[in-house]
Formats: structure tokens, sequence, C-alpha cells
């Protein structure tokens, strides 16, 4: 198991990088959330089987066709199980 943070820059609002984030992750089993943030970047925390996570992050440094991904900051966290799904957060 594996849980991941990841920041992504770039032009990654307004082109659905959280819905095609949301419906990879869950395509690939993952739980966690996707959120934009007020500086113009994507978040999200992702959390399952350590091969699902590195698919979603080979996926993320691309995004969605409309994206255009400048930056990816990942960080490994400890893995706690407390979410249930893959969830589209409201903006913060």
């Amino acid at each position: 198991m594996k849980r991941v943070h990841v920041l992504v820059a770039g032009r990654v609002q307004g082109v659905w990088y959280r819905a095609s984030a949301a419906r990879k992750a869950s395509e690939l089993g993952l739980t966690g959330w996707v959120r934009n943030l007020p500086d113009g970047r994507v978040e999200l925390v992702a959390e399952g089987d350590a091969e699902s996570v590195d698919a979603l992050l080979v996926w993320c440094r691309r995004g969605p066709p409309l994206a255009r991904v400048t930056g990816l900051d990942v960080r490994e966290m400890a893995v706690t199980g407390e979410f249930t799904e893959f969830a589209v957060l409201r903006d913060v």
C-alpha cells in the first residue's frame, strides 16, 4: 500500500483536471481526494496499491488533453485507510 500527497502546477484548472483525475483514480481502485488551490495548482491525496498509485502519478504528469502540467511535487505519506472513495472536493 502507498499514499501520496501531490501538488500539480501548470494549466490545470478549468481544463477538467480534477474530474479526470478522480475518474482515473477510481478506475485504478484508489481512494482519496482532489481539489483546486487558490494559487492555480491542483492538490490531491491518493491511497491504494503501490502499482496503482504509481500509475496515477504517471497520468498526473500528463493530465487530461487540455491541461499543460509544468510541475509535480510528490510526497509519500503514511497509509491511513481513512478514505472509502476518491472524491472531488470544493476549492480551498
